[in-house]
């Protein structure tokens, strides 16, 4: 007995395995979208920590945190300056969204925070 034509079958194998591997590939876009913001903000603490421990204005620090965050639009940093001796505080917040339409519907937006505290000069 002759088998029948196997023809659509990977088509039907390849519609079943597609989203999976889109859901995949969105996954880790979004990993890298998620991790590169946390070292941004990261990085942007640490900067603006530096300047308000070295003497800058609590608006100066500021702005050299928000500068050192460009790169994902990052606007809420509060530095809270100390005297000479004590300890300047910066704390950075950063609403963040997934791609990944199902993952995006369950968790939602997600909050990274970043405090960074640094001895004044």
């Amino acid at each position: 007995m002759l088998m029948k034509s196997e023809k659509g079958q990977s088509l039907v194998e390849f519609a079943l395995i597609l989203p999976l591997l889109v859901m995949l590939v969105l996954g880790i876009i979004d990993f890298g979208r998620i991790f590169h913001a946390y070292l941004t903000i990261d990085h942007a603490g640490r900067e603006a920590a530096r300047a308000a421990s070295i003497g800058k204005t609590q608006a100066e620090a500021e702005q050299i945190g928000i500068n050192a965050g460009k790169s994902i639009n990052l606007t809420d940093v509060k530095v809270s300056p100390g005297s000479s001796g004590a300890d300047a505080t910066v704390t950075i917040t950063y609403p963040i969204t997934f791609l990944t339409p199902v993952i995006g519907s369950v968790v939602g937006e997600i909050t990274l925070t970043d405090t960074t505290v640094m001895r004044v000069e």
